[in-house]
Parts: C-alpha cells; structure tokens; sequence
C-alpha cells in the first residue's frame, strides 16, 4: 500500500520539470511583447524630447495591450505559448504583492475611510442594479448571479469562485467571464479620457477605476495608464474590493443551497478561507514589513531616497505588471468575444455604465470636497 501511494507522488514530481519547460516559450513571449511596449514609449519619448515636440505621453501599458491584441486577433497565440500566456494572472498577483513595499499601514488606513464606504455603495448598488436588469432581459438566475458577482468585485476571480460554489454552469461562466472582459477592455480607453476630461488628480482617478473597472488587471492597467501614481492607487482600491470576495460568494451560495440548487455549506470558515483571494494577505504583510523598516527607508514622498531594497521590489513589481499587461493583450480574443450572444453583454454593460457613472460621481464629490 506505501508503495501505491509513493507512485503517484513520484509521478508528479517526475512530471513537474516538463511542466516547467512548458511555461518557457510563453513567458518569453510575455516578456518580448512587454518589453516592446515599453521600448516604443522609450523611443516615442526621445524623439518628441529631439524634436522639441509636445504631446500626451503614452504608457508602455497601452502598447503591450495593443501588441498582444494584434497577435492574438491576427495570426493568433500557438499552442506551444499558451501555458506560459496563461501564468499573466500569477504576475499580476506577484505584482501587487510586491506593490505593497510603496504603501505604508499609516497611508492604507488613511485611504480607507473614504475608499472603503465607497466600495462598500459601490458593491451594494452593483449587485442589486445587475440582478435586476438581467431578471428584466429574460437572463437565467444563476447567469445572472455569476454576472453581478462579477461585476460588483472582481471580474473573472469572482466568476470562478462563485460557480463552484453555486453549482453554476460552465457555460454561463463562459459568458459572464467574456461579458466581463470585453467591458475591462472597453475601460482601457475611456476612462483615462474621461479623467483627463474632468481634470481628475491621479489619487482620485486610481480610486475610480479601483472602484468602476471589475477585472484586476484591467483595472492595474487603466490606472496605469494614467499615471504610475493613479495606477498605485487603482491597486490599492481594487485589492480592497477583492477582500471581499469570499464573504459575497459565501452569500450566494447559502442562498441557492437554500434553494436546493447548490451544495451546503458545512464549515463557513473554512468556505471563507478557501475563497479568500491570499494575495490581499501578501500585501498586506509587505505593506506591514515596509512599515517597520525591513526593508529600509520607505519615505520618499517626504524627500528621501528610497532604500536599495525598496529600489529593487519596485522594479520587480514593475516587470510583473510588465508581463501581466502583454498577457491581458495576448489573451483576449475578439472573435470570441462576438460568439456569445447578445443579452449578457447588454446587461452588463447596463450594468456597468451605472456602476461608472455612480462611482465617478461620488469620487468626483468627494475629491472636491477632500482633495483627494
């Protein structure tokens, strides 16, 4: 019987370094594709500074998205570069984790009195407005469920965590993650308009795409390409959303195991834990050691230099997001966003337009009245 154990440990331990290799051709391919978004912004940059010319600068963010949209919407991502792509997720988390070394416990908390009874409005309003225009166009419940999580916290994470939990089908988390992701790629361009429109501080903008956009790695980047100040902010208002994944879909499930639709849920605890997204704790703790020191100086806002180690968390974080912006590129397709139907994508872009609306009012509101 040891020995019938043993094997399929010995199995996956014989198949991991394939595995490994695997990922290569496409985290090659995530790091070319950032890289030359990021040497096109260098290079526009130097010739307008030769040339005395004066524009908007446009961030490497855009042209990684854009770089990978053309390859994946024209001759398309190869089999053999898929596993790797797919890892942008990862370095997104990696990323924000990181992120934390720039925010000291002192700026969380601060931040949070207002970020926090927005989110909480905007998580509120978000759920119920969505629930009740897919009840008016006919939706499916659990389709329509899977879409308000989606939309109140944080896109494709929730979609994910809240089937299992709710016995949703495939299909319907098909069509909400596309939903979804095709509206976060919508907000990549429109909302850095709208905030360059109205004039918006880079604080308050970041607490507006953490608040308006649901995927975290269209949110990172839409306050990215505002500004690496707005894109810090978005980070921090969206991990906030983020947290409060496992209580909502921990909601959803009593309430269709209730129904007898889905399983019950014995340990709450343990649910909550399992849903929990860990990357919120990571920061959490990075923010906390760059609070006590450990890794230097941390005060560069206030005039001095950012420690060496701080330095080099920085540019770490900035090569994950680096990746995570050409995955975002090269993994969305814009054929299949058109093979699902109309109806999701009209209820949550009903959806959405409110939720944008309501939270950039409010962010508007409150950054007059507190200067964000």
């Amino acid at each position: 019987m040891a020995s019938s154990v043993a094997l399929p440990s010995q199995a996956n331990t014989a198949a991991l370094p394939k595995r490994l290799l695997s990922l290569i051709p496409g985290l090659l391919l995530l790091t070319a594709v950032g890289y030359a978004g990021k040497f096109i912004e260098q290079s526009i940059t130097a010739y307008k500074a030769a040339h005395h010319i004066v524009g908007p600068n446009i961030e490497y963010v855009l042209w990684a998205i854009l770089i990978g949209l053309v390859i994946s919407n024209t001759v398309g991502v190869p089999r053999v570069f898929q596993a790797g792509v797919a890892t942008y997720e990862f370095w997104l988390k990696a990323g924000i984790v990181l992120l934390g070394s720039r925010f000291l416990i002192g700026d969380l908390l601060r931040l949070g009195g207002i970020s926090l009874g927005l989110i909480a409005i905007e998580i509120a309003l978000a759920l119920t407005v969505t629930h009740l225009i897919g009840r008016a166009f006919g939706l499916s419940p659990k389709l329509t469920s899977l879409l308000a999580v989606g939309s109140s916290i944080c896109g494709v994470s929730a979609i994910i965590a809240a089937q299992g939990a709710i016995d949703a089908e495939e299909k319907d988390a098909s069509v909400a993650i596309t939903a979804i992701l095709a509206l976060g790629a919508i907000s990549l361009f429109s909302f850095p308009l709208i905030g360059h429109t109205l004039h918006f501080s880079d604080h308050a903008f970041g607490l507006w795409a953490g608040l308006a956009v649901d995927n975290t790695a269209e949110a990172t980047a839409t306050g990215a390409l505002y500004s690496d100040a707005a894109g810090k902010i978005a980070v921090l208002a969206k991990t906030a959303r983020n947290a409060t994944i496992g209580f909502i879909v921990l909601g959803y499930a009593i309430y269709w195991a209730s129904r007898g639709q889905a399983q019950a849920i014995g340990n709450k605890a343990a649910f909550l834990w399992k849903k929990f997204p860990k990357f919120v704790l990571g920061f959490l703790l990075i923010s906390t050691l760059a609070t006590i020191g450990f890794f230097g100086n941390a005060h560069a806002a206030k005039g001095a230099p950012l420690s060496p180690q701080l330095v080099a968390i920085a540019n770490l974080s900035r090569w994950a997001f680096l990746l995570t912006f050409a995955g975002v590129g090269l993994r969305t397709s814009l054929r299949e966003l058109g093979k699902q139907g109309w109806r999701p994508f009209v209820v949550s872009a009903l959806g959405e337009i409110f939720i944008a609306l309501l939270t950039l009012g409010l962010v508007y509101g409150a950054d007059r009245v507190f200067h964000l």
